[in-house]
C-alpha cells in the first residue's frame, strides 16, 4: 500500500497497491480506518478487517 484515503460521508476506503493500482470499498466504518492507519502491519489488518468484507 502505497496510499490511502478516506471519505467518512460516503464511507469510502480508497486504498492504492504497489503494482495493481487503486481499490475501492464501501461502507468501510471509520474505526476500521482509524485501525488500518494504526496497525503496526497494513497488509495484515487489511486482510484481518477490509478484504473480502467491503464492497
Amino acid at each position: 500500500m502505497h496510499r490511502i484515503e478516506y471519505d467518512a460521508g460516503s464511507a469510502r476506503l480508497d486504498i492504492w497497491f504497489n503494482g495493481t493500482g487503486r481499490y475501492t470499498y464501501y461502507g468501510v466504518p471509520a474505526h476500521i480506518y482509524a485501525g488500518l492507519l494504526a496497525a503496526g502491519s497494513r497488509g495484515r489488518y487489511f486482510n484481518d478487517n477490509i478484504r473480502d468484507r467491503y464492497g
